[in-house]
């Protein structure tokens, strides 16, 4: 909007005699007006500039529910949940539920005990089945290995994940969980059957959370037992 239309016109005298009271007086609205616009200019061009802020990163790491020993001729990758194993993946989705912590990606070991443990949480809390899952068979083996789970899961976790997630859950077995969670958090952590590792570190992206923190870095929120009181 121009200068000429924010200041009346039925006075032609007044705009003649810039000096005198009454062009004085109806110029001040117009000075107040200007000085409001660069002010919200500058501010909008401040705003543009802020870089955004940082977001919490969320890392569950969950072992498997307790996997049953009964027929001894089946194959270790192959052996299924037992009665109490089931059980507690029911109870374990709903305390994860209930604290808020639901993954919008999962990340799971393909063995038929960890498989069976979330399909079924994905049965008694819905919101689990809204999560991108992909099974990695290498979570299998590497739980195995001395010292490469939390490296291993870094990697895992860069290739599926995007910077609109911020809650991931990996699912797997010890001894690599436990020692995952522990290098993580820098803290002892001991992860029994269908026990939950809720981890937590800040970054822009799930690189920059990993860069920043590091190993010992995470905040360990918590461990999320089948059986205990929240």
């Amino acid at each position: 909007m121009s200068a000429a239309a924010l200041i009346p016109t039925t006075n032609a005298a007044a705009l003649q005699f810039p000096c005198s009271a009454t062009t004085r007086n109806r110029r001040k609205p117009l000075v107040s007006i200007r000085s409001s616009l660069a002010i919200e200019a500058a501010e909008d061009q401040a705003s543009s500039e802020t870089p955004p802020e940082p977001f919490n990163r969320r890392l569950i790491l969950l072992r498997h529910a307790k996997s049953s020993w009964e027929n001894r001729s089946v194959k270790d990758h192959d052996r299924p949940l037992s009665k109490s194993g089931r059980d507690d993946a029911i109870k374990i989705s709903k305390k994860l539920e209930k604290l808020g912590w639901i993954p919008q990606l999962i990340l799971s070991s393909d063995a038929q005990r960890t498989r069976e443990t979330l399909k079924i949480m994905q049965e008694h809390v819905r919101a689990f089945l809204e999560a991108e899952v992909h099974f990695i068979s290498s979570f299998y083996s590497i739980a195995a290995m001395d010292g490469q789970t939390a490296e291993h899961l870094q990697q895992a976790i860069r290739k599926y994940s995007s910077d609109e997630i911020f809650t991931i859950m990996c699912m797997g077995h010890n001894k690599g969980w436990e020692e995952a969670a522990s290098m993580f958090s820098g803290a002892s952590v001991e992860l029994k059957t269908c026990n939950a590792a809720l981890l937590e570190a800040t970054g822009k992206s799930w690189e920059e959370a990993f860069s920043l923190v590091g190993f010992g870095g995470w905040k360990l929120n918590g461990i999320v037992k089948p059986d205990t009181d929240l």
